[in-house]
């Protein structure tokens, strides 16, 4: 299935700002190409580039000393091979996008993340996931991807070849992504309900029998009290139809909630059991609510599962110092991979998601009591969201960190993709 879009003109404008607005690009200029070859000439001529996608990461990962460049004039395609089970689409492609019209012709993903209005090549370069017990996170279902090099040519690697596991979630210092490929899975439907007052003391006694009672589930909360504030059950009508009254004592909601109760709940995907397609209630937000800039500050932990006990005690114990810095923190799970850089690389993870109030030098200064606590664990930072942690320290949360270093220096000697950030955590500089 081949879809084109009306493409905007190739120019070029000051980047500007991120999503949250707590970071001004350094950039010169932006540019938008308007076809791959475009791009192949801008990067012959450029001394250094990175990638900008949906502007959805919250520290410096996607700017660059010099220019940037955004796919959103590209032409997108969605181009299905159902004998294969795969699909082609460009990376500049939302989610929401790429979900709908997967699911127009019989097919879907096996994960969403929270947000559909995140680009495919973002999302897979920070190794960014929806959640569940058994599902791995969105670069894992990468097959192949194509990307322009520091040398402007075009490349192609594939899942099986030399150096794909490090390429797949590389942070765009190997080059700019222009297509990818993906497992597909055929169509479904899943029904979300929504439960109040799970107790801590049922959440740790029971964590595996939560975290397994759905595809997927999150369970939120402030880390004060003496129970968690919602539970989202996904759930797959092919595993079950119904969902139960009661959650270890949680009570199912008779009326949709939203994780923020500040935040007006229409914005928030339907659930009161009501089945749709997976498109439709994996996610967290509606596709059709465009969100604005956003009045908040993320990050993001993920530690082994095996450790999950120890990190939700340590957080409990920090509770009175972040709640009220905090809009609310997100549990989930999320299953091992092979892909050198991910946050899930050989290990089932518990992932923390903290959604914070915009106040900067606050959160940084939460974010070291945090880490203070979870890195003894080995906790890995999400790569597009806030964290204090080092090169050093990094280094050795990742068994096949100094391999990617490697591949990265192979394949861009001179540091062309090279920036502050990948600096900063040791893969180039």
């Amino acid at each position: 299935m081949h879809s084109p879009t009306t493409t905007s003109p190739a120019d070029t404008a000051a980047p500007g700002l991120n999503w949250a607005r707590n970071h001004r690009y350094a950039a010169a200029r932006l540019h938008r190409p308007r076809s791959v070859e475009e791009l192949q000439e801008l990067v012959a001529r450029t001394g250094r580039l990175r990638a900008l996608g949906t502007r959805h990461c919250f520290n410096d990962v996607a700017d660059s000393p010099g220019d940037l460049v955004t796919l959103e004039a590209l032409p997108t395609r969605v181009d299905v091979d159902a004998a294969a089970g795969r699909v082609r689409v460009s990376a500049g492609t939302s989610y929401g996008v790429l979900a709908q019209r997967l699911h127009d012709a019989g097919w879907a993903l096996r994960t969403m993340a929270s947000l559909p209005h995140i680009s495919v090549g973002g999302a897979v370069a920070t190794a960014t996931h929806g959640s569940g017990d058994r599902t791995q996170n969105l670069a894992a279902d990468v097959r192949a991807l194509e990307l322009v090099g520091a040398d402007a040519a075009l490349r192609r690697t594939e899942r099986g070849e030399a150096g794909f596991a490090g390429s797949v979630v590389a942070l765009g210092a190997l080059g700019v992504v222009t297509a990818l490929e993906l497992d597909v899975v055929p169509t479904y439907e899943v029904r979300q309900d929504v439960y109040s007052g799970l107790s801590f003391d049922a959440f740790t006694q029971n964590l595996d029998a939560v975290t397994s009672a759905a595809h997927s589930v999150s369970v939120y909360t402030t880390w004060v009290g003496e129970d968690t504030a919602q539970v989202w059950l996904k759930t797959r009508l092919a595993d079950s139809a119904d969902a139960p009254a009661e959650l270890f004592g949680a009570r199912r909601a008779s009326e949709p909630l939203h994780p923020l109760p500040e935040v007006d709940v229409l914005n928030a995907t339907e659930q009161l059991g009501v089945p749709g397609p997976w498109h439709e209630r994996l996610p967290h937000f509606r596709f059709s609510f465009q969100p604005s800039n956003g009045e908040e500050l993320q990050a993001e932990y993920l530690v082994e599962r095996a450790h999950a006990l120890t990190a939700i005690a340590e957080l409990r114990r920090l509770g009175p110092s972040i709640a009220p810095l905090l809009h609310m923190c997100e549990v989930r799970t999320v299953a091992a991979d092979d892909l050198w850089l991910s946050s899930s690389y050989e290990r089932d993870a518990v992932a923390f998601h903290f959604t914070f109030q915009q106040r900067q030098p606050e959160v940084l200064a939460a974010l070291a009591r945090v880490e203070d606590a979870l890195l003894p664990l080995g906790a890995r930072p999400h790569w597009g969201k806030l964290f204090a942690a080092g090169a050093t320290t990094l280094a050795g949360l990742y068994p096949r960190f100094a391999d990617t270093r490697a591949l990265v220096a192979r394949h861009d000697p001179d540091g062309k993709f090279a920036n502050a950030f990948t600096d900063r955590i040791g893969l180039t500089g």
